[in-house]
């Protein structure tokens, strides 16, 4: 990677592809691949949504992903 890298990009692409899993049609299958699939989709969307929700950092040529997992505030 160079230094024209937009991490600011790449995470705006993870948050398009958490989107497009919930858009995502069922196809037709039954029983333990229907499972199988849901389990799959769930497991892709939350992958998607936690980098798409991370702030970035691009120095030196490391990039580092924070994401913050800490429950909300709750007041």
């Amino acid at each position: 990677m160079d230094n024209s890298f937009d991490a600011d990009a790449m995470i705006e692409r993870f948050r398009e592809r958490a989107a497009g899993v919930k858009k995502r049609n069922l196809p037709p299958v039954a029983g333990d691949e229907r499972k199988h699939f849901l389990e799959q989709a769930q497991l892709d969307f939350q992958d998607f949504a936690m980098i798409g929700d991370s702030k970035a950092t691009f120095r030196d040529g490391v990039l580092q992903l924070t994401i913050d997992l800490r429950p909300a505030d709750p007041r």
